[in-house]
């Protein structure tokens, strides 16, 4: 937590910043007030969430006093809802979809990236695939039909100087695979390289997979870790050691992939431990900054600030200020007061 002699002006400019000063704060922790910490997830567990199941899995959380609880959401959209309506204490997000609920008034704040870089990607299949943006003119595209994966089509098509009323845009839905699959669209344009990608590489369906930051939509963190900023200001132990045990769980997971495929697994039956294994293998190098000097989490603060520019000037947001507080370091390894 941040020290309470400091005033409250000073912590709203460390927000702002999304920066904090260098040396890790210590925290003690009674092993016999152990804190229960739900944690919403963005989606069904999968490859994405390796590191949360290996730190439950070897107890990182546990030596931390914390009882982490992953909940599976109703739909991608609701772990910020809850979250806000304080029904659960953290959630798994994506920075776009953080940047949109603070656009509406949501008092909610990054403390970590989970995902350094996007994962989403437009992919096609077939004799003749999409391997240049160029090639998408006379083609349909499948979209998932979210207004910013819209514009970063429209972001691609210029970025490559295509004409972009001869492509077409198919609002499939979530139903990408499928629709690429039965020929319906010749790409789509949301699939995650990490996931599906892998997947369709598996089945010999040899994908042409080309991801956002290559085509000229700025980079981001595909998934966060949110809080409210009420919690931000309240119960920074907690979100220390919740950073520094995710942290820990990651390490673990690089030096043993089954630590987090194996709890992964027991979470979701329905998985499959060796495709998981592979989309854990493909993941691993994004969990962690490109900055090796930086500690797990690390969010910049020049990205933050291109997304949201990119975000305001594509019609996504009207103001870009919405970024200036919507993410914190100061919890992460490192990095606290």
């Amino acid at each position: 937590m941040i020290d309470r002699r400091l005033v409250p002006a000073m912590l709203a400019v460390l927000l702002a910043l999304g920066l904090a000063a260098c040396g890790e704060k210590k925290e003690t922790t009674d092993e016999a007030a152990i804190e229960r910490v739900d944690l919403v997830l963005d989606y069904l567990p999968n490859a994405d969430h390796a590191g949360i199941y290996a730190a439950i899995e070897t107890g990182e959380f546990k030596q931390a006093a914390l009882d982490v609880e992953p909940r599976t959401p109703s739909d991608p959209s609701a772990p910020l809802k809850l979250l806000a309506a304080g029904r659960a204490d953290l959630a798994i997000s994506y920075e776009p979809e953080l940047l949109l609920a603070r656009a509406k008034g949501a008092k909610l704040v990054s403390i970590g990236a989970l995902v350094q870089r996007p994962l989403t990607s437009l992919v096609s299949l077939g004799k003749d695939p999409i391997r240049r943006p160029a090639q998408l003119e006379g083609k349909k595209v499948g979209t998932a039909g979210i207004p910013y994966q819209d514009a970063y089509l429209k972001t691609i098509l210029a970025d490559a100087g295509a004409d972009p009323d001869r492509v077409k845009p198919v609002n499939v839905g979530f139903n990408l695979v499928p629709a690429l699959l039965t020929k319906r669209v010749d790409a789509v344009l949301g699939m995650f390289w990490n996931v599906e990608g892998v997947e369709l590489r598996r089945q010999d369906k040899e994908p042409v997979i080309l991801r956002m930051d290559e085509l000229g939509v700025p980079t981001y963190n595909e998934l966060v870790i949110v809080a409210r900023e009420a919690d931000v200001r309240s119960r920074g132990p907690v979100l220390r050691r919740f950073m520094r045990a995710l942290a820990r769980g990651h390490e673990q997971l690089r030096r043993d992939l089954d630590s987090g495929v194996d709890a992964l697994v027991k979470a979701n039956p329905d998985l499959k431990a060796s495709l998981q294994r592979a989309q854990v293998k493909a993941t691993m190098p994004v969990f962690f900054p490109r900055d090796k000097t930086r500690p797990f989490g690390y969010q910049r603060r020049i990205d933050w600030q291109r997304y949201t520019q990119w975000m305001q000037e594509n019609g996504v947001i009207e103001d870009a200020g919405v970024g200036q507080r919507a993410f914190t370091n100061e919890f992460l390894p490192g990095e606290g007061i």
